[in-house]
């Protein structure tokens, strides 16, 4: 039973539940951060049981693909991206056919393309990598989608789940890798692997490679680890303030101290905004930053 059911069982049997304890604070905080099969909204609830799905038994692994809250705010970000930026990126192919300066928003659009295009892929990839700029505009919009609709009312943050922040993880190493083995051919690619420094003795060239091999493979995985776990946690971070400062108006009953808290939740909430623009910065930079570095291994 979620931690939502309970409250409201508690607020039919006792006067006093429509508050909140300081006891009951931490799980308030992690009911809104966690995923689960049910959204609260507006004071509204509903559940999400209806979406599930028997899970696919692959070997000894259990794998779930039913709806959760998370699953269906990310595809509801998804979908608000692709209607608001496709026609938007067909008025900018009208616009340069015709040979025409943007207006509007497709105007700020063609700025941030630029900027990514020139400052973020050209600087790190080089100005051979121009085609992997709508992959990593593509993961810049959507971590920032995802960011940014946890400060609506709607209050779900899918980035909060290292389920979600690890999936994508594992997309951009796995761009990363193939990108390596386009540009440096298989036997360049298995030298970043089985590094071996030149000059070394060939007495001893087994023994680095024993050393180095592990070294080597460790820093690949640690690099998809460190994204995810980076994303991950500083919205984890940031929420659950957000969530705690709210908390207290629902433990102390006050106008005078909720209007204190409410003052000091938007100062925070801005900030929470710069964080939000600022982690999809830092994740779309460092996937550019390690293709650059992997297909110029030399």
């Amino acid at each position: 039973m979620s931690w939502y059911q309970n409250r409201q069982e508690e607020s039919h049997t006792s006067d006093a539940g429509h508050g909140l304890t300081m006891e009951e604070l931490p799980s308030f905080i992690q009911h809104h951060i966690g995923d689960a099969k049910e959204i609260e909204f507006l004071g509204g609830h509903w559940s999400l049981e209806a979406l599930s799905v028997a899970p696919i038994q692959l070997g000894g692994l259990s794998i779930d693909f039913s709806m959760t809250r998370h699953l269906l705010v990310m595809l509801i970000v998804g979908l608000l991206l692709v209607l608001s930026l496709v026609p938007i990126a067909r008025r900018l192919r009208a616009t340069s056919h015709a040979q025409k300066a943007p207006s509007g928003l497709a105007n700020g659009v063609e700025a941030l393309v630029l900027y990514f295009r020139n400052e973020v892929v050209r600087r790190n990839i080089g100005h051979d990598g121009d085609g992997y700029t709508p992959f990593i505009l593509t993961l810049f919009v959507f971590v920032l989608g995802m960011n940014l609709i946890g400060l609506t009312p709607l209050g779900i943050t899918p980035t909060s789940n290292v389920s979600v922040t690890a999936a994508l993880a594992i997309i951009s190493f796995i761009a990363v890798e193939i990108s390596g083995m386009r540009s440096l051919g298989f036997s360049g690619y298995a030298k970043t692997v089985f590094f071996m420094p030149p000059g070394v003795p060939t007495i001893m060239q087994p023994v680095i490679l024993l050393i180095m091999v592990p070294v080597e493979a460790i820093g690949k995985l640690t690099k998809p680890f460190a994204l995810a776990v980076r994303l991950m946690a500083n919205m984890v971070a940031g929420h659950s303030m957000v969530l705690a400062i709210m908390g207290l108006i629902l433990v102390y009953q006050s106008y005078l101290t909720g209007s204190a808290i409410v003052v000091a939740v938007g100062a925070i909430m801005i900030l929470e905004v710069f964080v939000a623009c600022l982690q999809a910065y830092i994740f779309a930079m460092l996937v550019s930053v390690f293709i650059g570095l992997i297909r110029h291994a030399h």
